[in-house]
């Protein structure tokens, strides 16, 4: 069965059938004692149980947490750049502008400067 979230919750997740189908799981779910949430909650857990014993699965899995891991790492990089490069935080209130070009604090605007 699926674990809830952190926060002892689940994800809700709306999904459209067409109609046929959608009587059809009233119906199946109904002669199983189950709602149709839980028929669909043990429908999706098959799938995800199914797909991840397939053969290529380990290989695709692997190329799309390294893909998601040079997206953070581009990402990174750019709020870096806007914070210059990792130049330390000011402790005097100001901010740090133009790092990249030699570091020049500017004193932080205050409400009616």
């Amino acid at each position: 069965m699926t674990e809830p979230t952190r926060t002892g919750g689940h994800k809700t997740l709306a999904v459209k059938l067409p109609p046929d189908l959608h009587a059809q799981l009233e119906l199946v779910s109904g002669l199983d004692g189950l709602s149709m949430g839980a028929a669909l909650l043990q429908s999706v857990e098959l799938y995800v149980q199914t797909r991840r014993s397939q053969p290529d699965f380990a290989e695709r899995a692997a190329a799309a947490v390294a893909e998601a891991e040079a997206e953070a790492a581009a990402r990174r990089s750019a709020i870096q750049a806007l914070l210059g490069g990792g130049v330390p935080a000011q402790t005097d209130g100001s901010e740090p502008v133009g790092a990249a070009h030699g570091a020049v604090s500017v004193p932080r605007r205050t409400k009616g400067s």
